[in-house]
Parts: structure tokens; C-alpha cells; sequence
């Protein structure tokens, strides 16, 4: 029989099966509802005392971001103020690393979207840690209007991810005067740890020519925009912003037009042409061949294309004008011919036997021309560069007076034109053969060197320096890349005036010789710098073939079938007016065989192209 309910003293309660499922039923969400509390409990935890303030500054830096706003790049003119290199609008990839939640994720897909390295991306994440970590890493500059619109797309997907806009350097001319102009590249870690007040990883800096040396001239300073945006980095209003004042405009010596005649006569050949004024020392042309188009680095180059230009046998790179050091040939005869006067061994009547070759000890030195020139005098000698005759002239000075005079001339040392690295030279003596061979000068060594070949190396700027302070008096005037530094509103920074180096201390009358001679080199019936001759304008010059292997060694051989790397390298230095010089310009071509029939017409082409100029401005 059952028991009653209510007789609950000493009576038992049936078991009720339904009930009991029931309360079953609710205790594991009951259970589950407890665990998701302590788990929420305990992320609040984490998030408010744990990370509690990292959190509220990563939230103060979703809400205001101070964004960098780039000053243009001050341009860079020619002498007449036409522009060279300007700036041009470009977008840009950043990467902001504190916003970046799961940096391989996004990394991945940018390198889809923007065909960039990730891993690079990954080492440039590394190099910005520490005192650059809340600063932009640069994922790439110049994207396309294609690749800006697919990261517009992907903006939620892609926090970190920012698009700014920011100039890139515009060379107005491509490949014109890009030696001298140089390019920028983007700052390296080593001079970031020097610059860190004034760049920031990814920022573009001068790297060579006129760019790395004007660098504190033509840098802006930036502004700053401070924006109120939200966690995905969307612009919710402008807050504050600093103007960006831009870099100060840079007016080079040169003239375009007549670097452009210079560029020309370059074409399909390696060399160089510089055309300087002599009585200020202004270049006025600075051609080198190959050349380069500076564009390619404007927006950061690519392992491929750096690799191509640095691999090119040519080197197109190379500033042949201050870091190509040659043998000098005969235009070197004016350093022996001075030393000659001014010690007295001769005076211009001497008069001195050429047969064709010159023994020295067991060695027979030859004349350019097989049959000698005969009996000839100093100018004569100069005019026909009669080999023997400054043989002899080397022999009577010795090699370490010859020495002495050739750094009176401003040889052995740069010419400071401060422009990159700048090659000394080579001025030989008896006691730097010992040191460096452990074989003693010998006769032969002087003899060479007397004719500007052997050991002597110098580069183009050098001696066009050696001609224009003939063509000037004797002063050796530091060459001037640069006319004058000028605010955005034309208002000067400052000018630069011709920089006297010092004196060749040679007599007036030594030197007044040296020029009428070289007169006569252009101007006289058998001179060899004929092809520089002019009818309107006196050109003086001298004609140079520097051998690149000995000459024997082709005998009665064409010089169309010699090897082109094994031909002779051909040089014509020259000044106009000869007796009131305005331009003095050198010339050389890189296996180009006879300096008076390769360099010479070039020469002359400048010269005609800078009065014809000069008459048209008038």
C-alpha cells in the first residue's frame, strides 16, 4: 500500500523517474552557463588588470594617429633654370606593426596584392622594433592605381595595412647629366641609427651625385597630420595638422643644352666629356658614357634591375669623370715640357735629333711616327708630339722633379670637387716603385712616364684642371657643380663663388709658351689636333692615345682587327679662346684608338655648341 505524502516523519517518498530527468536535464547548461562566466571573468581579468595598459594604449592609438606629411624634395635646375629633376605624386604601402594582429596572415596576403617579399616585409618588421616600433614600416612605394584599389577592397581584412601619399623624385630628362644629379635610394639601417630625428624607415635620401651632396638642402621638412580614426585606421576628422615646407631648389653650373650635345656625341661609345669654365672653375657639361636613368631608384630598385646595372661589364654606374684613373698619354708632355723650362734644360729654340726611336739600356722606345720627325725644336715637338723628343726631355728632368711638378699642376690628390668619392691619381717616384714592387726605378720607367705612360694613372677632372689653370695663368680653380641654393620663393640661401686652390708656380713665360704651342697642336699644318680646328674660334688642345697593351705586340696590325678592349684609349684636352679661354673641355674615349682623329672632333663639338650658344643668348 502506499504511503501517504503527508506522513513525511518516518515515511519514505517514492522515487519520481520523471522528475529526476528533468532536473538532469538542466544541470549541464546550468554548469556550462557557471564555466562561461569564470571564463569571462577571468578575460576581463586579463584584459583590465593584466594588459590593462597596453590595451588603453593601443586604443588611445586606434583613436588619434599623428601621420607623417612628406615634404617635396626641392628641385634641382640647370645654370638657366630649367628643371632636371622635380617630384611627382606616388602612393605608398605602410605597415603600422602595433596594428598588425596576425602579421603572417597579412603579410601573406600582401605579397598576393602588392607582389612584395613577405619575408623581407618580415626582416623590416625585425629592424623596426624597439624606438621605431610604432613608426611605419615601408612595404612598397609607387603602387598602382590597380594595387591601391585591391587594398581599398581588402581594408577590413588587412589591419596595419595604410595607403599614403606621399612625392617621388621625376628626373625631367631621363638619363641626362645622371652622374652628376645622382639618384636617391631608401635610407639604409646604418645612417637611420644617425638620422633617426629626421627620417623615418622607409624615407628616401640622397645617394650619389648632386642628390647625396646637397642632401641638407634639398630635404624638406615634413609636417604631420594628427587624425582622430578608428581601429581599422579609417579617418574620422583631422585634429591637428603641422605644414610640411618644402626642400630649397638647387641650381647647377651646367648648361642643359650643352650637356646635351655632350650626351650625344657620347652615344654608342665609353668615355667621358667635361666642359669647365677655367676662370671659375664652373662645370659646365659632365658626361659619361654608359649612362643610367635615375628613375629606376626614385621608387626603390629591385634585386634584378641593381644587380643587371652593378654585373654590367660597362658599368654604367661608374662617374668616369672622377673614379676613372688612366694613363694620360701625350696630353701629360705639358707637365715634362713645364718642368723642362722652368729647370732650364731647354729653351724653346733647343733643337733635338728624332729617328724614329730612342735605346734606352737594351730597350728601343719608338716615336709614334715609325720614320722620326727629324730635327724639330720645343713647340714643334709639341705640335707633332714627337715621342723622342720629350723621352729625352724625361731623361734630363729625372722622374722625382717630374713628379714634383705634376702635383704643382694638382695631380696626386682630387680636385675636390666633392662629389662622392673622388680616385687620386697616381703620381709615380723612384721611392714608391721600391716600396711597392721591391724593384728599383730605372731609366726606362722615366722615359715612359715623361710621355704620360707607365705607372702615371690621373682621372678627367684632373687633368682638366692641369689645362685650365694653362688656359687661366696658373690657378687651379676648384671645379663647381653647384651655382647657387634658392628658397621656393626665389629668395637666395646662398651663392658659390670660384675657389682659388692655389698656384701651379710656374713662370708667366713658361706657361705663355705652353699655350701658343698648344695653339699650334690645333691650328699649325701638321699639328695633330686638327680635327678640333674651328674657323671663327682660335682652339688650343692637345691630342693624347694612351695604350692599353704594348704597342709591339700589333705591329703592322689595323686597328680595326685588334680586339676593341685591347685598342688604345683616345684623349683630347682643349681650351677657347686659346689666349682668353672660356671653356676648357676634355674628352676621352675608351678604346677609341687615335686621340686626334676619335676625341678631337668631339671636342670641337662642344666648343662650336658653346658659343653658338652663348651668341644666341646675346
Amino acid at each position: 500500500m502506499p504511503l501517504l505524502n503527508g506522513d513525511r516523519g518516518d515515511r519514505l517518498v517514492p522515487h519520481d523517474p520523471e522528475s529526476y530527468q528533468v532536473r538532469r536535464r538542466f544541470t549541464l547548461p546550468f554548469l556550462l552557463i557557471i564555466l562561461a562566466f569564470v571564463a569571462l571573468f577571468f578575460r576581463l581579468w586579463i584584459l583590465q588588470i593584466v594588459k590593462g595598459r597596453e590595451y588603453d594604449y593601443t586604443s588611445r592609438m586606434n583613436r588619434i594617429r599623428t601621420v607623417n606629411s612628406p615634404a617635396p624634395r626641392g628641385m634641382i635646375l640647370d645654370r638657366k633654370g630649367r628643371i632636371l629633376a622635380d617630384n611627382i605624386p606616388s602612393y605608398s604601402a605602410y605597415l603600422y606593426p602595433e596594428d598588425a594582429e596576425n602579421l603572417p596572415s597579412i603579410l601573406k596576403k600582401v605579397e598576393k596584392t602588392l607582389d612584395v617579399d613577405a619575408e623581407e616585409a618580415q626582416n623590416k618588421m625585425k629592424e623596426a622594433k624597439g624606438a621605431q616600433f610604432f613608426k611605419p614600416v615601408l612595404l612598397k612605394d609607387g603602387i598602382s592605381w590597380e594595387e591601391l584599389s585591391k587594398l581599398e577592397v581588402q581594408k577590413f581584412s588587412l589591419p596595419g595595412i595604410r595607403v599614403e601619399w606621399k612625392p617621388r623624385r621625376s628626373y625631367s630628362f631621363g638619363p641626362l647629366a645622371s652622374h652628376l644629379i645622382g639618384y636617391v635610394g631608401e635610407i639604409d639601417e646604418r645612417k637611420l641609427k644617425d638620422l633617426r630625428k629626421e627620417y623615418r624607415m622607409g624615407d628616401f635620401i640622397g645617394k650619389s651625385g648632386i642628390e647625396e651632396k646637397m642632401e641638407v638642402y634639398l630635404k624638406g621638412l615634413d609636417g604631420a597630420v594628427m587624425r582622430k580614426v578608428d581601429a581599422y585606421g579609417r579617418e574620422l576628422e583631422v585634429l591637428d595638422q603641422t605644414q610640411a615646407y618644402p626642400g630649397k631648389n638647387v641650381f647647377l653650373s651646367i648648361d642643359s643644352d650643352l650637356q646635351h650635345t655632350a650626351e650625344r656625341l657620347l652615344q654608342g661609345k665609353r668615355g667621358t666629356i667635361i666642359a669647365m669654365d677655367p676662370r671659375t672653375g664652373e662645370i659646365l657639361a659632365l658626361a659619361n658614357a654608359p649612362s643610367f636613368d635615375p628613375s629606376l631608384f626614385a621608387s626603390g630598385v629591385s634585386p634584378e634591375v641593381w644587380q643587371r646595372l652593378v654585373s654590367d661589364p660597362s658599368h654604367p654606374l661608374e662617374n668616369k669623370a672622377l673614379r676613372g684613373v688612366y694613363s694620360p698619354g701625350s696630353t701629360f708632355k705639358v707637365i715634362t715640357l713645364a718642368a723642362a723650362l722652368e729647370e732650364k734644360l731647354v729653351t724653346p729654340e733647343t733643337k733635338l735629333l728624332c729617328t724614329g726611336g730612342l735605346r734606352v739600356g737594351k730597350r728601343l722606345f719608338r716615336c709614334w711616327r715609325r720614320g722620326g720627325h727629324g730635327e724639330v725644336d720645343l713647340r714643334k715637338a709639341v705640335v707633332q708630339s714627337c715621342d723622342v723628343y720629350f723621352y729625352r726631355l724625361a731623361r734630363m728632368v729625372g722622374i722625382d722633379k717630374l713628379a714634383a711638378y705634376a702635383r704643382r699642376f694638382g695631380l696626386g690628390k682630387p680636385t675636390g670637387i666633392g662629389l662622392g668619392y673622388e680616385k687620386a691619381g697616381l703620381v709615380p717616384t723612384s721611392e714608391w716603385k721600391l716600396a711597392q714592387t721591391a724593384v728599383p726605378w730605372v731609366e726606362g720607367d722615366t722615359v715612359l712616364t715623361g710621355i704620360g705612360q707607365g705607372y702615371i694613372l690621373l682621372t678627367p677632372m684632373q687633368l682638366l684642371e692641369v689645362y685650365s689653370a694653362i688656359a687661366n695663368g696658373g690657378k687651379l680653380m676648384r671645379p663647381l657643380p653647384v651655382k647657387k641654393i634658392e628658397y621656393t620663393d626665389g629668395k637666395p640661401v646662398e651663392e658659390f663663388s670660384p675657389d682659388v686652390l692655389g698656384t701651379v708656380n710656374v713662370h708667366k713665360e713658361t706657361l705663355d709658351f705652353i699655350r701658343d704651342a698648344l695653339t699650334g697642336v690645333v691650328n699649325d699644318p701638321g699639328g695633330t689636333g686638327a680635327g678640333a680646328r674651328l674657323p671663327d674660334v682660335e682652339v688650343a688642345g692637345k691630342t693624347g692615345t694612351a695604350q692599353v697593351v704594348r704597342s709591339r705586340l700589333f705591329d703592322g696590325v689595323k686597328e680595326s682587327e685588334i680586339p676593341e678592349e685591347l685598342r688604345d684609349h683616345a684623349w683630347f684636352v682643349s681650351f677657347a679662346p686659346a689666349q682668353d679661354a672660356e671653356i676648357a673641355v676634355v674628352v676621352i674615349v675608351e678604346h677609341g684608338g687615335m686621340g686626334g682623329r676619335v676625341a678631337a672632333p668631339l671636342a670641337r663639338e662642344m666648343i662650336r655648341t658653346y658659343f653658338e650658344l652663348k651668341e644666341e643668348e646675346d
